[in-house]
């Protein structure tokens, strides 16, 4: 007696129809992106005598999302490095320029200071002899000079005080200068002379540089004198003659008398 299998719904699906099951669903995945050049090696992998249906695409889908995955926190990682490093070169180059910004400004400054003072010390000026006061004045008469007026100011001063040059120059004359006995005379850096008459001694020579404040001599009573005293005068030019108000000049460079 022949057996007959009974149709129900419940029927194992026959080895061709699982086979052609999972390749319709290979397909699909492939189709949609999903299964990519790694579906081969994920089916190569599949043990087909345990499997049934669906279950090795499934699988096969899980392992290429976890690749997919890890591929993205990968790429996520290395993004975050390079921003970060970016960051770290850019702060780099700015603390750079801010430090060759600074070091050009304290040199500017350096250099600007620098100027200042040297501006300050050509242009300043103080009195022949400091504390002293003027006990004769510009123009007085009398025959007592040659011209008949005073071509200078006198300062009061005994015998062995200190004279210093009034400004920066250069020592034109320091010798015996007829009636002004021993003086020193100084052309000064603005192109005006300075005149220092009646001196004891004579601190300086011609040519040498000498500064505001330096010590070019001592006061004395030397050439045509009744006293121990310091002869100032302040000139225009080299010549006698040219004279200028010696108290008006020394207070035009900041000279308070």
């Amino acid at each position: 007696m022949a057996f007959t299998r009974a149709p129900g719904k419940h029927r194992r699906p026959s080895r061709m129809q699982r086979g052609t099951a999972r390749a319709a669903g290979v397909a699909a995945l492939a189709g949609t992106g999903v299964v990519g050049s790694l579906a081969a090696p994920a089916l190569a992998a599949e043990p087909a005598a345990a499997q049934t249906g669906l279950t090795p695409v499934v699988t096969l889908g899980d392992a290429v999302a976890d690749r997919i995955d890890a591929q993205a926190a990968a790429q996520h990682e290395a993004a975050r490095e390079a921003a970060e490093a970016a960051a770290r070169k850019a702060a780099e180059e700015a603390a750079r320029e801010k430090a060759a910004e600074e070091a050009e400004k304290a040199r500017a400054e350096k250099e600007r200071a620098a100027r200042e003072a040297e501006r300050k010390r050509l242009n300043t000026f103080v009195s022949p002899i400091p504390g002293s006061y003027v006990s004769t004045g510009y123009k007085s008469g009398g025959a007592v000079w040659s011209s008949g007026s005073h071509t200078g100011v006198d300062f009061h001063a005994a015998t062995g005080t200190p004279v210093q040059s009034v400004g920066m120059g250069t020592v034109v004359e320091a010798g015996w200068g007829g009636a002004y006995g021993n003086q020193v005379v100084i052309r000064m850096n603005d192109g005006t002379y300075t005149q220092y008459g009646h001196l004891s001694s004579i601190a300086v020579s011609p040519g040498q540089q000498v500064a505001a404040g330096q010590q070019i001599g001592v006061s004395g009573a030397t050439g045509n004198v009744t006293g121990a005293h310091l002869h100032f005068e302040a000139r225009s030019g080299a010549d006698y003659g040219s004279d200028l108000d010696p108290v008006a000049y020394l207070r035009a460079h900041g000279v308070n008398l």
